[in-house]
């Protein structure tokens, strides 16, 4: 080939060359101008066509609007304990889709963590946490938990003990053993179920606490608080929730509960109730000058433990009261005129009255002045008094007459569920004069024990009808108090010569010779009360849920041999602090409302004695009697210290001190100890290599085998008490 074939042959090459650059060249200029274009067209669509739509958007993103939940508000006793309160508690779980997690670490540790969490946390054996927590490994990745829980309401302080188990401690990196913990609030009680009811309990439902019972439920829109607002907003880190309107919390609430008493009437009616079998109990204690419920207590056998359950508050609840409402009829009665303290009526064992069926006195005798009908708790005796006043005119106006002395006028404790007496309006063409008799001796009537006991109180307080409180103070959460006031249904509901004279005739069912309470009487604490018995009715056949079974066979009337048990007064007589009631329903053991009911609230005096809150003074200098021979004999020993305390400081110069014995110092040698008190005798018997045996209580007064007597080593010698 020759150099002109050459020659012209490269020129064509490069052509061809640039054509091919230009014609990809023109088509990237097309594409890009296209997209451009597009990008141009799509902007004007955004920003000027649609430009309405996109800012609405934008707006209903941003003004996404959500709720602040509040702090509910504390419950505290009296002197500011902690009754109810909310804490912070933490639900603890593994994300099994965390970045780093390392399967094959996770299962070579599952055997020791397995092991740590059953001795931490038994509520599960050793081998469930292991399947528990093996489980997520059978499934497939896409398919494990990123929120599986392990732990709920942990308390702060055992956050650092999950984190330093086997296997989560290798990291504090929740990416390497996905390891979360979640916060949250739980509604907390720290005396468990103390006045549980009274108190009450809440529910949660949507986030938001709700009280169900008690004061949670009573005053639950001032515990609650106010719910908050927040809205989600742009900041240059990133969009928060900004608070809008911030959540107000709700109020702390001071009762007037005595944590001291709370505890002294919830033992002694706990033990009480299991002695007897009974049902169920309630009792409540309150102030008598301020109608300060102290203590309330509500109680049921546990069938199950064998122990006791906080049953629900029935003091509140309506029961047929027995002889305590003889105590109001008769209130109605001096008010009104009718009752002459002094006039004598005629009662007997039997009296048929208005055609009814005979109504009996057990203990009475045959004839008794209005004086005595409480003392002797005397069914005929009301009879005859109320009855008889209203009969041949209208019946119902014994109604209207305890209406006047504010009986019936709701009491706004604060507790749920409170009730008010009922008395039915009575028809004298139906039975209304056999109805009005029973009603006098408390039959034929609904009453809350809580109305008993606070018209009882009014007796206490001359007269002066209390309100009882349970809340004393709301604190708002800028800390601004509001102290409720003491409030009177009446004052006074009754003249004090009146109440005086009542009071008078309920001590005397302790302390007079007919009395039903006479068991009750004591040398340390005066107590004045009433004892009620009452039958129980029977109750139409109910299905699992509660509802009346309408059709199954019912036999209206009262059970046999089952009955409520009441007794309610106040204590000490002379200055009456406290009133209390206590009510037993269906106990099997029948040993009579003072036996059971009336116990109960002397155990509670005798132990506010012993603590010095009946005014009284537990110091022993001054308590001692003026009359020498009044005074205490204190127990020997062999320590002049105390010879010298007796003497010297307390100054007792003249209190009889047992002479004791020379105790033995040698071994297996029964020592001399008579006249000492147990501690001191126990320590000298067993310094010498004997052991002991006590019978009684007091000190020592007599000893077998005699002083002087040589043992073998170990040895049991018996020591005689005696308070004599």
């Amino acid at each position: 080939m020759d150099s002109t074939t050459q020659t012209t042959t490269a020129p064509k090459k490069n052509k061809s060359r640039r054509l091919h650059i230009y014609t990809r060249y023109l088509i990237v200029s097309a594409l890009c101008l296209f997209l451009t274009g597009a990008c141009i067209y799509m902007l004007l669509q955004t920003t000027v066509v649609h430009r309405a739509d996109w800012v609405a958007k934008a707006d209903s993103t941003f003004q996404k609007i959500d709720t602040i939940m509040p702090l509910r508000g504390e419950i505290l006793a009296g002197d500011g304990s902690v009754l109810a309160t909310n804490l912070n508690y933490y639900n603890i779980g593994i994300d099994f889709k965390a970045s780093r997690i390392n399967e094959l670490r996770y299962i070579e540790s599952l055997d020791s963590l397995a092991d740590s969490l059953a001795v931490y946390y038994p509520t599960h054996t050793r081998q469930e946490w292991y399947d528990y927590l093996y489980k997520p490994m059978t499934m497939a990745k896409k398919k494990r938990s990123r929120s599986y829980f392990i732990l709920r309401d942990i308390p702060f302080e055992e956050l650092d003990r999950v984190r330093n188990l086997p296997y989560f401690r290798r990291s504090k990196n929740a990416n390497v053993t996905g390891l979360f913990t979640t916060r949250v609030m739980r509604r907390r009680y720290p005396y468990g179920d103390m006045a549980s009811f009274s108190i009450g309990r809440v529910n949660e439902y949507k986030g938001q606490i709700h009280g169900y019972s008690g004061l949670e439920r009573a005053l639950d829109s001032l515990l609650f608080g106010e719910i908050g607002l927040k809205q989600k907003t742009v900041f240059t880190r990133g969009e928060i929730y900004w608070p809008i309107r911030p959540a107000r919390n709700g109020y702390r609430v001071t009762t007037t509960i005595d944590i001291t008493i709370q505890d002294i009437l919830e033992y002694e009616l706990g033990t009480v109730l299991l002695e007897c079998g009974a049902r169920w109990g309630c009792a409540m204690v309150m102030e008598v000058a301020t109608g300060d419920i102290k203590a309330i207590t509500n109680l049921e056998p546990d069938t199950v433990s064998g122990g006791l359950l906080e049953a629900k508050n029935r003091l509140v609840e309506g029961i047929e009261p027995g002889s305590v409402i003889k105590v109001i009829s008769m209130a109605s009665a001096l008010e009104e005129g009718y009752a002459h303290v002094n006039q004598v009526y005629p009662i007997g064992r039997s009296y048929a009255y208005a055609g009814g069926s005979p109504i009996t006195d057990t203990h009475s005798p045959g004839a008794l002045p209005v004086s005595r009908f409480i003392e002797y708790s005397s069914n005929i005796g009301m009879t005859k008094l109320v009855a008889h006043h209203y009969e041949g005119g209208d019946l119902n106006r014994f109604r209207e007459d305890l209406r006047k002395l504010g009986f019936f006028d709701r009491l706004n404790t604060g507790m749920a569920y409170e009730r008010r007496p009922y008395y039915p309006t009575v028809d004298p063409k139906a039975g209304g004069r056999v109805d009005l008799s029973r009603m006098s001796y408390g039959y034929s009537t609904q009453v809350p024990p809580l109305y008993t006991c606070a018209f009882y109180n009014m007796i206490a307080n001359g007269g002066r009808f209390v309100r009882p409180r349970l809340v004393k103070e709301l604190r708002t959460p800028e800390g601004v108090d509001s102290v409720i006031p003491v409030s009177y249904v009446r004052d006074p509901a009754m003249t004090p010569e009146n109440a005086a004279t009542l009071r008078h005739m309920i001590h005397e069912v302790v302390w007079g010779e007919g009395g039903t309470a006479k068991v009750l009487r004591n040398n340390i604490v005066e107590i004045a009360g009433k004892t009620g018995t009452s039958r129980i009715a029977r109750e139409r056949p109910r299905d699992k849920d509660g509802r009346i079974i309408k059709d199954a066979p019912f036999t209206p009337g009262y059970m046999e041999g089952v009955y409520t048990f009441t007794f309610c007064g106040f204590f000490p007589y002379e200055n009456p602090k406290y009133t209390c009631i206590v009510v037993l329903s269906a106990p099997k053991i029948r040993t009579g409302a003072a036996h059971i009911c009336g116990r109960v609230l002397l155990n509670t005096a005798l132990k506010l004695y012993a603590r010095g809150m009946l005014d009284n003074t537990t110091a022993i200098t001054d308590n001692v009697p003026d009359d020498p021979a009044k005074r205490p004999t204190f127990y020997g020993s062999h320590d002049a210290g105390r010879y010298n305390t007796l003497r010297g400081d307390l100054n007792l110069t003249s209190a009889p001190v047992l002479r004791a014995g020379r105790a033995g110092t040698a071994q297996n040698v029964v020592p001399d100890v008579r006249g000492l008190g147990i501690r001191e005798a126990l320590v000298a018997i067993e310094s010498v290599g004997l052991t002991v045996k006590f019978n009684g209580t007091g000190y020592v007064t007599g000893i077998e085998p005699a002083p002087g007597t040589r043992l073998r080593p170990g040895s049991k010698v018996t020591v005689t008490l005696s308070q004599n």
